[in-house]
């Protein structure tokens, strides 16, 4: 029997967005904007709003779900409801691995940019060989102590995890948000706009654009909108809280992802571009930035590289764990799972 009644609801409306937040701008900034133009170019502006604007669709029907029935976990309870019990197995579980294999991915991410640091032993964590990288052993070790870090900050509790997450999510959205600026004030050259994805051919393709919504990580980006919902049960008011933490989330978001491609589009010399398709960058902000000279920017960015996948990681630890949780409740797992820790 689960202690239900032993969760408490201490998120309020801020908390939940920044939850949000911090499951959407993960390590895919540092590297969407330039992905997404090199498949569609100019156009992939458009891709981040198709995006962010299918996600809405999607979003807006948890965030009424999530509202009418907060739960712990209630991505994972609301195909059971509307389904039963076989399709809400299949569906649960199919979200949830899909969901926790984000959190090595993001850890293992924040090792690798560490690799770009000056010093000796952060060069040794990650290496490349025959065009195929991986880390180190102790970059694995250094990797699986992040996710011990990421579950300690859940499992000291909610107040706790939020009041993190915050910080970090504050940290996460000035990053982005001043690179964008400062990139396009440092120099912007609008004829880069009219560079075909080829070099040849100007216009901006449809089956490009939707190319890039699928395979650049734009989808893969927004998909953090499910952790809103599955903290629903730990919220304040969650009629109102639990759609204003999911839209807020997915518009902030997508109002600085659109930002950094504005910028990324805007600032590459364009002596670099014989079309966006060839376009080959390993940190692509990081280059741009000490490209302008700006090497406090350079340093914001290397910082942030471990920071952001770190904070997106303990987000989805504290998501999956709701998971589980619905899924007991569900039924095909053991009473233990849906115990509580007062």
């Amino acid at each position: 029997m689960s202690n239900e009644h032993a969760i408490r609801r201490d998120l309020g409306p801020l908390a939940l967005m920044f939850a949000g937040l911090g499951s959407i701008i993960g390590s895919g900034w540092l590297f969407g904007a330039w992905h997404a133009a090199q498949l569609a170019g100019p156009g992939a502006n458009y891709a981040w709003l198709l995006g962010a604007v299918i996600i809405l669709f999607i979003a807006l029907t948890y965030a009424e779900l999530g509202a009418m029935f907060p739960e712990s976990g209630g991505m994972v309870r609301y195909g059971h409801y509307s389904h039963g019990s076989l399709v809400g197995f299949i569906g649960g579980w199919a979200n949830w691995i899909a969901i926790v294999s984000v959190i090595p991915v993001e850890a293992e991410a924040s090792v690798q940019y560490m690799a770009s640091w000056r010093w000796q032993w952060a060069q040794d964590l990650y290496s490349v060989s025959s065009g195929h990288g991986e880390l180190s052993t102790t970059g694995l070790i250094l990797a699986a102590l992040l996710v011990v870090v990421y579950f300690l900050l859940n499992f000291c509790g909610v107040k706790l995890y939020a009041r993190s997450n915050s910080a970090i999510t504050i940290f996460k959205l000035v990053v982005p948000a001043l690179t964008a600026i400062a990139l396009m004030l440092s120099g912007f050259h609008s004829e880069n706009f009219t560079v075909g994805i080829t070099g040849e051919d100007h216009s901006i393709s449809i089956s490009a654009v939707l190319t890039a919504v699928a395979i650049s990580g734009i989808v893969f980006s927004f998909n953090g909108f499910q952790s809103p919902v599955n903290l629903a049960g730990e919220v304040r008011n969650p009629g109102r809280n639990v759609p204003i933490g999911v839209i807020g989330s997915i518009i902030i978001a997508a109002v600085i992802y659109l930002l950094l491609q504005a910028a990324f589009l805007g600032t590459v010399p364009p002596e670099h571009l014989q079309g966006w398709a060839g376009l080959a960058y390993s940190s692509p902000f990081a280059q741009l930035a000490l490209a302008l000279n700006l090497n406090w920017l350079a340093f914001l960015l290397y910082a942030d590289a471990f920071v952001s996948p770190s904070g997106t990681g303990a987000a989805y630890t504290a998501s999956t764990a709701r998971m589980i949780y619905g899924i007991q409740r569900n039924g095909p797992l053991p009473a233990l799972f849906g115990q509580v820790h007062p």
